[in-house]
């Protein structure tokens, strides 16, 4: 089971954080990461001044540069925007930097900024997605790609520079629609399922769906591969996690912070989420454990992605909750999977 964190970037209105703090803070996280023995290093993409990155790949060629084993993914690209040749480009330079650690987590974005900015209709997101998905996989698989469609212009025997070192894996993230799980299970992709609310018995009906037309598609099991992204933060005991984290986490959920679109979480609904069964990754080394090896047992789950700074978290926080990450927990469910 790979275990990782990721940022999606925030810049807390209510902090002293700048895109240019959070820019030197997010590099710093995916190098001590490597140095704790984690596997995966995400960022995230944003095209508004509330998050600090819009561009993952640039970012992750620093990162590449100063690590050499963490495989360096995103936590997702907004692909219903972007076109699809440009992106496959940036990546493969991004492996070929990093020797054969690039990925890509393909997503269609909850957020309606992008798609205007990029002159992209929001009503046609899912077309746009499943249109740009087969073209970017076409680049990927194919030394020459002869292809049409509706949103960019055709291709005729072109050739992609460079190609990628590695297998350039490319996931889909899901949210919560089962139609997104179903068609990464039809074409044989591994799913990264964002967890951010319920229990994990919500992800359980998505993972069926993804697994059962995956099969029925004829993909192996093996091919079907499962990631699980969540809220995330390890303190030093489970009581002073919850006590730490929950001003930072009801910010970063509040409408204030998100232009009225967030919620209000109190801190008995939070204690309910980090419960065992529940959505929130929060609490000491022993209890985040022992809830990530319920993602592998009860959902047999390929990977786990922290979401690690939020709402405004001090840098330090951030940092420390990695370590433990690294230094305790991962050796912790490693040695529990190894017997």
């Amino acid at each position: 089971m790979e275990l990782g964190v990721f940022s999606l970037t925030d810049i807390s209105p209510d902090s002293d954080d700048t895109a240019a703090s959070r820019t030197d803070d997010i590099i710093s996280y995916g190098v001590l990461a490597e140095q704790r023995g984690l596997d995966v290093y995400g960022i995230g993409e944003h095209h508004t001044r509330a998050f600090a990155v819009s561009s993952p790949a640039v970012m992750h060629a620093a990162i590449a540069r100063a690590t050499s084993k963490i495989t360096l993914t995103t936590t997702s690209t907004i692909l219903t925007v972007l076109d699809p040749v440009r992106l496959y480009q940036d990546f493969a330079t991004l492996d070929l930097i990093s020797h054969g650690r690039a990925e890509i987590g393909a997503g269609r974005s909850a957020f309606a900024e992008p798609f205007a900015l990029f002159g992209e209709n929001m009503a046609e997101y899912d077309e746009l997605f499943a249109e740009k998905l087969d073209l970017l996989l076409r680049l990927r698989d194919e030394e020459q790609v002869t292809w049409s469609g509706r949103y960019r212009p055709a291709l005729d025997a072109a050739e992609a520079n460079p190609r990628h070192e590695g297998d350039l894996s490319i996931w889909v993230a899901v949210g919560g629609t089962p139609s997104s799980a179903v068609r990464a299970g039809r074409l044989g992709l591994p799913m990264v399922l964002g967890l951010i609310g319920g229990t994990i018995d919500h992800a359980k009906r998505l993972i069926d769906l993804y697994r059962a037309a995956g099969r029925d598609a004829g993909h192996s099991d093996e091919k079907l591969k499962v990631g699980i992204t969540s809220h995330f933060y390890v303190g030093e005991t489970h009581e002073k996690a919850l006590e730490d984290f929950y001003p930072y986490y009801h910010r970063y959920l509040s409408p204030e912070t998100n232009g009225g679109r967030g919620f209000y979480v109190d801190r008995p609904q939070m204690m309910q989420l980090a419960a065992r069964r529940g959505a929130l990754m929060v609490g000491g080394p022993a209890q985040v454990a022992e809830k990530i090896l319920d993602l592998k047992s009860e959902l047999g789950v390929d990977r786990f992605l922290g979401q690690v700074d939020l709402g405004g978290m001090p840098s330090q926080m951030v940092r420390d909750s990695i370590q433990l990450f690294g230094d305790t927990v991962a050796p912790a469910v490693r040695h529990v999977l190894a017997r």
